[in-house]
């Protein structure tokens, strides 16, 4: 049986027998907090006696009615789908169903809000999910106009992707909103947003000349701490930005941005109704990082608006015709448009190592992917999709020209708006304004997997004139295609405490091993930096000289982005056992004091942590993991009074903390024993620090619930369950694990919250007890839980922080016993275990 799964193949042949024209859906709110009532009315063409399916997740089904033939639901509903049989040419379909409010984030979300028991509604449907709010074909190559009609208090505002409309009394307090029907949109980009949020409107003039209506949209308890205003201003930055560059104007009737409880993602790109996460909502400080990275995702919406929403992808495969372009759209126009001009360094620091890790796990694929079925696609939200994607648009764009890129989009966006494509289709629109050949390009980039390493090969005479310089490209077994890169070789030597870039060139790099003849003659420098200005996607290394300077001297770089390359090269080494584990400590605590990088610091102290607690021998953890901690204690003391940095060490610290005298300190702090001038303990860094003090074990459940009662938020509820969580002992570990397993009454956040204490480092040894249950409920939960649920269970109580053989082995064995367990549940096993794999090589190199 399908269960809530579609195969690309039914796709294909849904598609064969099926064309939609329109929804029109009836959702009633007010009928209780458990359940809602939705009714559809599907009109669509179809080859005539033939029969189908359509998807739908309801817990009753009133009414099925096919051309107006009533049709049994008992027998005709099942597996998540209403079997259509006989059909006609033109066909009209009616479904009366009760669909469920989720807590997951999926479908349509309902979240009640501690702090005035308000109830606020959204919905989520990327991938396969506006099945669970009426029946739909659930494929992006279905597209249809949507005309919603929602029936909700009427104290309520109601958001969707039409322009809102006046509501009209329904009785009872309740009201009527009546939507007009969309453009031909794909049903994952329809929305539903209604509670009683508060809002602020402004406008633009598009291009066009149109009138654009902009909103921005958050919940009471929250609207002090959202800054409208300038959300506005980057909204049409982002405007100007794209509707020259694409030489296509804004294609929806509006734009309103919605910041929503309980969300999994970042943000969703539904047409005109754009939904982001509170985490965007700063209540408290929040590092220069958070805020680049929410003008970098409100610009990766809007660019959705073009690539995704107005032309969308066949088939889940061409994913990346969606997020790699706004992935890189967004970061282009964050450098180009924005204030945020070093959105390149940060796109290094962040995108392209969250690629470079994804791309060595034994689940990489090529950027184009193999996506057979829904489970497929649920998976392949990562590192590949997005980051790897993004930079190798960038490299794209400097080998047809930014003018040509940008002119055959254009072309791309005029000749498809409103339809589906594939890969195919932009690469015509490409090779016709660039006059380049692609799909040599294409099948090496994006339908290959791995990522190639480049390294340099010198030799030097007596003086330390270099007699011969070439780069050496590698590539792995398993995917061993060699690929053409444009760089930047760059030789920095030392001048003083500055390590200052002396000479630079650029060429194109193929094969092998290509010889440079162009730096001999040239003294060796203190420092070579392959792939200097970033233009390439591919590993670099330092050769042996290069490292000993990094370690010593990497803060005297002055472009950010070198030394992004340049901690970049020192963690690939490190990861790949060909650096010591303990050196990169020393490299990070030496030299991240001046750093000045936002997002580099946030990335690097993540790897740093990552370094002490799994990557150094396990003889020598505990006194790395205290030389962290003191070390990033004397790095907060030393930052500037109410800088991003001391902000950033102190969480640092705290989340490092690993002796009675470290969480002593900490405790001092969150008390205001100890002061750090310019350093506010305010409620999100009060709640940092207390989470370290229950992973230390110095607070009890009782001062985790005092906490909660002085903030009593949905931001409060998650920092107390991971608290919680984090306590060390066996009988709160026990607790939180029957929270998340026994039950399924959490939501999303809470259990992504309690899943992050639970495995806290700090509580290691706890975990032991932990591997043999975390084994037997995977298949339970993968077949119990929605997918998001899943996902933050199977990943988030993987106890990674024990990084030995046994957990390996145990993996290992869990694999090898079920063979048959679904894909993409063996997927998430398998990158686990590529982990403990990992740190095992690793800490084999750091004890050497």
């Amino acid at each position: 049986m399908p269960g809530q799964n579609l195969t690309r193949l039914e796709a294909q042949d849904r598609r064969a027998l099926v064309s939609t024209e329109s929804y029109d859906v009836a959702l009633d709110l007010t009928t209780g907090a458990e359940v809602f009532r939705s009714r559809t009315v599907v009109r669509f063409t179809a080859t005539e006696g033939a029969s189908t399916f359509i998807d739908l997740i309801a817990r009753d089904v009133r009414e099925i009615t096919l051309n107006g033939v009533a049709i049994d639901p008992a027998a005709a509903f099942a597996d998540s789908r209403i079997a259509l049989d006989g059909l006609a040419a033109e066909n009209e379909l009616v479904v009366d169903a009760d669909c469920l409010y989720t807590n997951t984030g999926e479908g349509l979300h309902r979240f009640v809000d501690p702090v005035d028991g308000e109830v606020y509604l959204y919905s989520q449907f990327e991938v396969p999910d506006s099945r669970r709010v009426f029946a739909v074909f659930e494929q992006p190559d279905l597209k249809a106009t949507f005309r919603f009609t929602i029936t909700a208090p009427e104290a309520w505002k109601v958001i969707s992707n039409s322009p809102t409309p006046e509501p009209v009394a329904a009785g009872d307090g309740a009201a009527t909103w009546d939507f007009e029907p969309t453009p031909r949109i794909s049903s994952y980009i329809t929305a539903i947003v209604a509670g009683p949020y508060e809002s602020t409107f402004s406008e633009l003039t598009s291009a066009s000349g149109r009138v654009i209506p902009l909103g921005v949209y958050g919940r009471k308890s929250l609207w002090q701490h959202l800054d409208a205003d300038y959300i506005f201003d980057k909204t049409r930055e982002g405007f100007a930005y794209y509707e020259e560059k694409f030489g296509y104007p804004y294609p929806f009737a509006k734009y309103d941005q919605l910041f929503v409880p309980e969300f999994n993602a970042g943000a969703m790109e539904n047409a005109g109704a754009v939904t982001f996460t509170e985490t965007y909502v700063f209540r408290s400080k929040v590092t220069d990082a958070v805020k680049e990275r929410r003008v970098v995702t409100i610009l990766h919406e809007l660019a959705h608006m073009w690539f995704g929403d107005l032309v969308t992808m066949k088939w889940w495969n061409d994913l990346w015709l969606n997020e790699s372009f706004a992935e890189w759209a967004s970061t282009i126009a964050t450098a180009e448009a924005t204030e945020w001009t070093g959105a390149w360094t940060t796109f290094n620091a962040m995108e392209k190592t969250w690629a470079y890790r994804q791309d060595q796990l034994p689940s990489t694929h090529p950027v184009v992917a193999e996506i057979n079925d829904l489970h497929d696609v649920e998976v392949n939200f990562d590192g590949i999709t997005y980051a790897k994607g993004g930079s190798v648009l960038k490299q794209l764009t400097s080998w047809v020209g930014i003018d040509e890129f940008f002119a055959g989009v254009g072309a791309y966006f005029q000749k498809h708006a409103f339809g589906n494509t594939e890969l195919a289709d932009l690469l015509v629109e490409l090779e016709a304004t660039s006059g380049r050949e692609l799909g040599t390009w294409s099948k090496k980039w994006l339908e290959t997997a791995g990522v190639n390493t480049l390294a340099p090969e010198i030799k030097t005479d007596a003086s330390g004139k270099i007699t011969r310089f070439a780069i050496v490209q590698t590539a792995p077994a398993d995917y061993p295609t060699i690929r053409p890169h444009r760089l930047g070789v760059g030789f920095y030597s030392l001048d003083g405490d500055a390590l200052v870039r002396t000479h630079h060139i650029e060429l194109d790099v193929d094969g092998d091993l290509t010889e440079v003849p162009e730096l001999t003659g040239l003294a060796q420098p203190d420092l070579v930096l392959l792939n200097d200005e970033d233009l390439a996607y591919a590993k670099i290394r330092l050769d042996t000289r290069s490292l000993e300077t990094a370690i010593a001297h990497l803060g005297g770089i002055a472009d950010p982005l070198a030394r992004s390359l340049v901690w970049g090269a020192a963690w690939d080494q490190t990861r790949d056992a060909e650096a010591s584990a303990s050196d990169y400590v020393d490299l990070v605590l030496r030299n991240i004091g001046a750093e000045t990088e936002s997002t580099t610091v946030r990335t690097t102290l993540g790897q740093l942590q990552l370094a002490a607690n799994s990557y150094v021998a396990p003889e020598k953890r505990t006194a790395t993991r205290e030389k962290v901690a003191d070390g990033l204690w004397a790095l907060a003391q030393a930052a500037d009074a109410g800088s991003d940095s001391q902000l950033q060490f102190v969480t640092g610290f705290a989340s490092a903390a690993a002796t009675p005298a470290q969480w002593e300190q900490v405790r001092a702090l969150r008390d205001g024993d100890t002061t750090l001038a310019g350093l506010e303990i305010d409620a999100d860094l009060s709640w940092a620090l207390l989470v370290s003090l229950a992973a230390g074990g110095l607070v009890t459940a009782a001062d985790i619930d005092a906490a909660l009662a002085a903030d009593n938020t949905a931001k409060g509820g998650e920092f107390a369950a991971q608290a919680k969580a984090a306590l060390p002992d066996e009988a709160s570990k026990r607790a939180a694990w029957a929270s998340l397993i026994d039950t399924a009454d959490l939501p999303n956040t809470v259990v992504r919250a309690a899943s992050a204490g639970f495995v806290h480092p700090a509580g290691v040894d706890a975990l032991e007890a932990f591997v043999a249950p975390y084994f037997d409920m995977l298949l339970p939960i993968w077949d119990s839980r929605t997918y998001h649920i899943a996902e933050y269970l199977i990943i988030g109580l993987y106890p990674a922080p024990l990084a030995n053989v046994a957990l390996r082995d145990a993996t290992r064995a869990w694999l090898a016993e079920h063979s048959d367990a679904p894909a993409a549940l063996r997927r998430l096993v398998r990158e686990n275990l590529a982990g403990v794999e990992r740190a095992l090589a690793v800490q084999e190199r750091d004890a050497q």
